[in-house]
């Protein structure tokens, strides 16, 4: 089963207290606020990239709604097991517990524990429920949850639903302190805590969290999942002085003699004394961890040099120039340079040795530049005029065999790292544009809040481009024409092992042409009585794979999920069916 968080910030840590004052023990129906504002979780209409996860952030009614908390309808069955701490093992007493109706999200409960950390839902009609549970100091978690993906408990199917274990891992915190050279704390420095992640199919390494240090230079990420992470830190010299080389024009004179122990700069500095993204140190936590480190930073001799950028046009304003470093998401800022004016179109730039993209901001009808340079010594002139300038992006977009304007359409543009770098909400004249679009070659991604949609066919400029990619040039305004198509249909299948349906299993729905496919991908989880249901499908061929224990596989990869494809059953969506349902279970193969 595919769940969403509607509340970040709750999902990775401990829940509020419910309001009122419920009774151990006590099925409650309603409440002021639901469970699903909090910390529950819930079915959504397509598991689709995500990007458009992301994107839906901005759309928040769309996923959560602010629906009321009807009872659930009279029947047979009965819900019930224990919440229990995984470290420990013992029961959770005070949890709070919540039941939701899979295809009524209306239709919710919840409950809170007694001291055997018992939970019970009585007289429950035959269905599929989502269980989820949290506790101040727990990460708040569904029932068997696997990333964004659960196991939903079924009733009238057979299977045992009255004893069922579900099990909150304790939050994890990072704290530590930024120092310098002499061993104080370094105030207002930019803390950034990068995460492994392989939500999209492939091993990346992701910006998570940030903070700045305090006076005393310590900061602090809470609640953390378990996991592989990296920290790093950017900060200035407080004590810093940097004279300029140049004498700005009109400036007076002032004495420029400064005692070169005081013209530093930091480095961007990675756990454990790193300044490279490649020498970082991951830092492994697992449920309940206190982890405290320390980020020593040391100064390295500052560098001036100069750039020289064209003369502004009529009325505008000058250039100022800014310089990215690489991080683990590609070229991204990591310092803020020292730069100062000397003479008009004449900069001068204050930062450490390294390599660096140098980019300068668009002027009316004129497109931005980036180049890659390398600063190595001082006073040399920086060569501006191999940059590359960036192009603009106008499409228009038919979405096949749909009248009406899609709900809050929009559309991507991903680059060669599988990092989204554009995005723009289609217009109700169906026409998306994309800004500053640095020359190189990227993959286009649709989605809409109604359900998922995939890009069929375009042309560039006029001509066909085959595939979903193409190629943007240097500085040039570039003419998409788009045709999606979307999702059409649920695919329902069953996944066994041993001849009987099992839970808790990785499925995935794998495209045709797997490696340029990538957002047809589509994931869920099987339910305690093994079904498991892909949503709003884009029509074509697929192979469906179960495996076990696969979360951490590289699955949208053609090297890793080939020899579980090659096992899989193949299927074809069709543009006309709305329900799909296999004609022969999924055998779940081993990771």
């Amino acid at each position: 089963m595919f769940v969403s968080w509607p509340n970040p910030s709750l999902r990775r840590g401990g829940c509020p207290h419910p309001p009122g004052r419920a009774k151990p023990g006590k099925v409650l129906a309603e409440r002021p606020k639901t469970p699903g504002e909090l910390c529950s979780s819930a079915r959504t209409s397509a598991s689709g990239p995500t990007w458009v996860a992301c994107l839906l952030l901005a759309w928040p009614a769309v996923l959560v709604g602010q629906t009321p908390v009807q009872q659930l309808r009279v029947g047979h069955f009965r819900i019930a097991g224990t919440i229990v701490s995984v470290h420990e093992g013992h029961p959770l007493s005070r949890a709070w517990v919540s039941l939701r109706d899979v295809k009524n999200a209306q239709n919710q409960i919840f409950m809170i524990t007694g001291d055997d950390g018992r939970f019970e839902f009585p007289n429950l009609p035959p269905g599929k429920y989502s269980l989820t549970g949290a506790k101040r100091g727990y990460i708040s978690a569904a029932y068997d949850q696997h990333e964004q993906f659960s196991t939903a408990i079924v009733t009238g199917a057979g299977v045992d639903t009255e004893n069922l274990t579900l099990r909150l891992v304790r939050t994890a915190v990072l704290t530590g302190h930024v120092f310098d050279e002499s061993g104080e704390p370094v105030r207002a420095a930019n803390v950034t805590l990068w995460r492994d992640d392989h939500s999209a199919g492939i091993s990346r390494t992701v910006s998570y969290r940030s903070d700045i240090s305090d006076d005393l230079g310590s900061f602090e990420f809470a609640p953390l999942d378990a996991g592989t992470y990296f920290v790093s830190a950017v900060a200035k010299p407080w004590y810093a002085v940097h004279p300029p080389s140049v004498r700005q024009t009109g400036a007076a004179d002032v004495p420029t003699a400064v005692d070169r122990s005081l013209d530093v700069v930091y480095l961007p500095t990675y756990y454990s004394g790193a300044t490279e993204v490649e020498d970082a140190s991951p830092i492994l936590i697992r449920g309940g961890d206190r982890l405290d480190l320390d980020l020593h930073l040391a100064p390295v001799p500052a560098l001036h040099v100069i750039l020289r950028t064209p003369p502004p046009q009529a009325g505008q304003g000058f250039q100022m120039p800014a310089l990215f470093k690489r991080d683990f998401e590609g070229s991204q800022e990591g310092i803020q340079p020292e730069v100062q004016m000397a003479a008009p179109s004449v900069f001068e730039i204050t930062a450490a040795p390294g390599k660096y993209e140098l980019r300068l901001p668009r002027q009316d009808g004129e497109p931005s530049q980036s180049s890659e340079i390398e600063i190595s010594q001082d006073n040399e002139e920086l060569d501006a005029s191999t940059g590359q300038a960036a192009s603009t992006i106008t499409a228009k977009v038919e979405v096949i065999g749909e009248t009406a304007l899609p709900p809050q359409m929009a559309f991507a543009l991903r680059n060669a790292q599988h990092r989204v770098v554009a995005w723009g909400a289609m217009s109700p004249a169906r026409e998306v544009t994309f800004g500053e679009v640095a020359p190189g070659r990227y993959e286009v991604l649709a989605g809409a809040a109604s359900r998922a949609y995939s890009v069929v066919s375009m042309t560039l400029n006029g001509s066909p481009v085959s595939g979903h990619s193409f190629t943007v040039p240097t500085g040039t305004a570039l003419s998409l024409s788009l045709r999606v198509v979307g999702g059409a249909a649920d695919v329902n299948g069953l996944a066994q092992r041993a001849g009987k349906g099992a839970a808790g299993a990785m499925i995935v729905l794998v495209p045709r042409n797997p490696e340029a496919n990538r957002e047809l991908f589509r994931r869920d989880q099987s339910d305690l009585d093994g079904t498991f249901t892909f949503r709003s499908v884009i029509p074509g061929p697929y192979t469906v794979i179960a495996i076990e224990n696969g979360w951490d596989l590289d699955w949208s990869k053609p090297a890793a999920i080939s020899r579980y494809a090659a096992h899989g059953q193949k299927i074809v969506v069709g543009g006309s069916q709305s329900a799909i349902q296999l004609p022969n279970p999924i055998e779940i193969q081993s990771k």
